[in-house]
């Protein structure tokens, strides 16, 4: 009994004190951020036909389907061409702050909102990658992904350093602004009536608005320390749960995929892949595709492989060794699908999703590449710091240090 209760209070503490998984959490925030980025990117010369108002899913369908199902889109607040092509913007500047990890807290929130809207006004423009992102851009919001490999991780290590030399370090101005700004923005909105439909995310944006400034005033005011170790825990508790619903997500995902293949009569002979490798609209490159698909065998062996792979990963995260090599046989997996099926934003969003699971080991080797590989690009610029962040961002710095990431 004992020995149980010493290992509770060791598992609540541990899910209390700190913010775990940073690297991990930090990969999927840069992975997600890119995926949509990218995306919007490359649809920016079709952007009218997937979501403008005057594309095939036209405004009055839209409006009559939100009516319904009650979605959140920021779309349907205006039908004017500016309004779309603001947003359309602002979604994709979002998506880069988040990216960089600039003002993380705004930017993950913003980055939800510009999700949501998007894919919630033309619903039936996506390959399966967009579902995983409407999710993953909620779950995002909850964590402390900005711990690492971040600008905001760059700015506390700057800051830090410059109170352990004994100087002053000027206070945050930009945070504030973003909270006042965005303030205003959610009261002008709210006022005018245009939360009429999907009260959630409303809901949420104006809690974790008066939790950014309960969060800046209690770390810049509070004389007692007790309040400011509430709100790391408090945040430390939302982080852990949503790094858990993520990866919960991912293997429900590959879980449900794996049975319901096992159910198709395509998938049990072994020639479910033959047949999407011959639709034209799946065949960026046909002799790619010829080739792969001229060996039955092959076939059936990566039919069964896959549905082996997905039905077991679940099970195999008790096994570090296991889950490992299944993990990278995903990832593989997904890579070959971005390029021969030619369905890159849907592999990329796997493949980020699959690397939750990754081992900070890796991760960590992983960071020192990017970083000496960045290093030399800074040598040959302008000459410039090149080290990739690893401290805590102010929001994740130990109670007691006064801090504001709006």
């Amino acid at each position: 009994m004992n020995r149980l209760s010493l290992t509770v209070s060791r598992g609540i503490a541990r899910v209390t004190e700190s913010a775990l998984g940073p690297y991990q959490s930090a990969v999927i925030r840069i992975g997600f951020a890119a995926t949509w980025l990218l995306f919007l990117l490359r649809e920016f010369p079709h952007r009218q036909e997937l979501y403008g108002p005057d594309g095939p899913w036209g405004w009055g369908l839209a409006q009559q389907l939100i009516s319904d199902n009650h979605a959140f889109t920021a779309l349907m607040w205006s039908d004017g061409q500016a309004w779309f092509e603001t947003f359309y913007l602002l979604a994709i500047l979002a998506a880069a702050a988040l990216l960089l990890g600039w003002r993380t807290r705004t930017a993950s929130l913003l980055f939800m909102v510009g999700v949501l809207s998007l894919q919630n006004r033309s619903v039936f423009v996506g390959d399966g990658g967009d579902n995983v992102l409407h999710l993953m851009s909620i779950y995002l919001v909850f964590t402390r992904c900005a711990q690492v490999w971040s600008l905001d991780a760059r700015r506390a290590a700057r800051d830090e350093a410059a109170r352990a030399r004994g100087e002053q370090v000027r206070p945050d101005r930009v945070g504030p602004v973003l909270w006042a700004v965005l303030g205003l923005a959610l009261s002008g909105v709210t006022l005018a009536g245009r939360f009429d439909s999907g009260r959630l995310v409303p809901a949420l944006l104006w809690t974790a608005w008066v939790g950014l400034g309960l969060w800046w005033a209690i770390r810049r005011w509070a004389r007692s320390q007790q309040p400011r170790i509430l709100l790391d825990v408090i945040a430390n508790i939302l982080h852990n749960g949503a790094l858990a619903v993520i990866m919960a997500e991912a293997c429900l995902i590959y879980a449900t995929a794996g049975w319901y293949k096992i159910q198709g009569s395509r998938w049990q002979d072994g020639t479910a892949v033959y047949y999407p490798l011959h639709l034209d609209y799946f065949s960026p490159w046909p002799g790619l595709a010829d080739l792969m698909s001229s060996s039955g065998t092959m076939m059936m062996i990566v039919a069964y492989g896959t549905v082996m792979v997905q039905v077991a990963f679940p099970f195999t995260l008790f096994n570090r060794r296991v889950k490992n090599v299944l993990l990278v046989l995903m990832m593989a997996e997904h890579a070959v699908i971005a390029v021969v099926l030619g369905l890159p934003f849907f592999s990329l969003a796997m493949i980020t999703a699959d690397a939750v699971f990754l081992p900070t080991s890796f991760l960590l080797l992983l960071g020192g590449w990017v970083a000496r590989a960045w290093g030399r690009l800074g040598r040959r610029g302008a000459g410039g710091d090149p080290t990739l962040p690893t401290q805590r961002t102010p929001e994740d710095s130990t109670p007691g240090r006064v801090g504001f990431t709006a």
